[in-house]
């Protein structure tokens, strides 16, 4: 086995969503588990459904479908607004999509009718992130242009919220997204099936004392796969922050100065070399670099400090315990450095707490999925 891998621990990712799902019921809320940061890995997915998420959401059509060939049947929405290119794709393997364009919902509308099906869409509202959607007060002109096509169905509006603009929403921009959804059924009638109000970041507000209105839905990544809140960066209470482990193998451990620059006769005059020269750190290499994850995402145990990266390089000092070449370190990660190391060919993915898992997945593998 690969020492360069990432450990992920199923049952915490189960206990999290479970979690997740029981508190939030109570105030009419359902949770959507979000599978981009792990690639749509099926075990994962299944993980999240066994611990109650009403359905599964992606941002990558490719993810969308590696979860559809595992076997995995229930609904999957594509958060992201559909490539023009990737239309038939989403009409064939994704039972919601979220959208802004109506270029793109026309198109989605005209290939859904030549396969004499309805694909289901929800409709994204700007509501502060600045990221994705239609201004509020274009929704009731966009919804009416909706609501003629045929081989659509409008199922509900949503808003996105932390994510480019990293702010949690408050609670005044949860009330006006749940009145643009009252808004929206008196001027046309049918109820709206889904108003999602957001991601992780939305927590604090969903679990609050206020009135959650009309939002009905929450799409939960973070907050499953790593228990912490995407604005803060802290530990949400009652949930495990340690289902993922990251290992990397120590290729060179030495006792190095600062470096002194010492211009040499070399025919390039800018090539240099260095002189030791001051007291030593010990520093140690991990074969892992920037191709692998993201630095900055990484935490380092105790008596570890960062030093530095390059594209397959990570170097450390320590101080108490110097590893040596051949041992492991053991890393955490932060949502950049998850989601770039669940996407890295180079590093093994290790599932514990799968044998369950193992046989829904064998006996789904050659079931076709039909919506």
């Amino acid at each position: 086995m690969s020492k360069l891998r990432i450990d992920v621990d199923l049952d915490k990712i189960r206990y999290n969503t479970r979690f997740l799902v029981d508190r939030l019921k109570p105030h009419g809320i359902t949770v959507a588990g979000v599978t981009k940061a792990v690639c749509g890995h099926p075990e994962i997915a299944n993980a999240m459904l066994e611990g109650g998420a009403t359905g599964l959401a992606d941002a990558r059509i490719s993810n969308v479908m590696r979860m559809r060939n595992a076997g995995i049947s229930c609904s999957i929405s594509l958060i992201r607004t559909p490539m023009l290119s990737q239309v038939a794709q989403v009409v064939d393997n994704c039972d919601v999509s979220f959208n802004t364009e109506m270029r793109i919902i026309a198109s989605l509308a005209m290939n859904a009718l030549g396969k004499n099906v309805t694909h289901n869409i929800i409709l994204m509202v700007e509501m502060g992130d600045m990221r994705e959607g239609i201004l509020p007060e274009h929704l009731e002109s966009t919804v009416s242009q909706i609501l003629r096509m045929e081989g659509v169905s409008l199922k509900g509006i949503g808003a996105n919220f932390a994510c480019l603009g990293h702010v949690a929403p408050s609670a005044e921009a949860m009330a006006l997204l749940s009145s643009l959804a009252i808004d929206t059924e008196r001027a046309f009638g049918p109820a709206l099936e889904t108003v999602s109000g957001g991601g992780s970041a939305s927590l604090p507000w969903a679990l609050g004392k206020g009135a959650t209105g009309k939002i009905n839905n929450l799409r939960l990544g973070e907050a499953i796969l790593l228990g912490t809140d995407p604005v803060s960066r802290h530990a949400i209470g009652g949930l495990y922050t340690d289902a993922f482990t990251l290992w990397a193998e120590v290729i060179e451990t030495k006792a190095k100065s600062n470096p002194n620059p010492v211009q040499m006769n070399y025919p390039i005059p800018s090539m240099q070399c260095v002189t030791l020269d001051g007291p030593s750190n010990t520093r140690s290499i991990l074969a892992i670099g920037l191709q692998d994850t993201d630095a900055a995402g990484l935490v380092f145990p105790a008596g570890v400090t960062f030093v530095g990266a390059t594209s397959d390089h990570i170097i450390v000092e320590t101080t108490d315990c110097p590893a040596r070449a051949g041992g492991e370190m053991k890393l955490r990660t932060k949502y950049s450095a998850l989601s770039r190391s669940m996407a890295a060919p180079d590093v093994a993915k290790v599932f514990r707490g799968a044998s369950a898992l193992a046989e829904i997945i064998a006996a789904n593998n050659d079931r076709p999925y039909s919506k």
